[in-house]
């Protein structure tokens, strides 16, 4: 199994990656590649290099750099990767404190967990998570 995690913020990614290693003990996952970048054009790079070998889930902070304006960045990277057919069964996953966030990520097609969520219920981002892993 392998995971993309984007964010500009060090204390998320490792939230992320910190979550994301205990949901793996929970369902027995032991083969596992955990990667992660702090910027969108980092998570091109990421995604472009792995092209033969897939991430199979992704999780991006939507605002970022602001190189994509008017879209943000996590925008931007998620309809990328949406381009490439290796990626059509990655499960992509924005996670932002942005008020639009449903809004963008129903527009894209790719799921969604505000951060507020993920911090005041872990339960309800995990199990969002395992859901996408079934």
């Amino acid at each position: 199994m392998k995971v993309l995690i984007l964010d500009d913020s060090y204390s998320w990614q490792e939230f992320h990656k910190n979550n994301i290693e205990e949901i793996f003990i929970e369902l027995d996952i032991k083969n596992y590649q955990i990667d992660t970048v702090s910027w969108a054009k980092e998570g091109y790079d990421a995604v472009m290099q792995n092209i033969n070998e897939p991430y199979q889930l992704i999780i991006s902070d939507l605002q970022m750099e602001d190189d994509f304006r008017p879209q943000f960045a996590g925008e931007w990277f998620a309809e990328q990767v949406k381009t490439f057919k290796q990626y059509l069964n990655t499960k992509i996953v924005l996670c932002s404190a942005s008020y639009n966030i449903k809004q963008i990520a129903e527009n894209l097609s790719v799921n969604f967990i505000p951060k507020r969520i993920a911090i005041t219920d872990i339960n309800s981002y995990k199990n969002s998570i395992i859901e996408l892993l079934k």
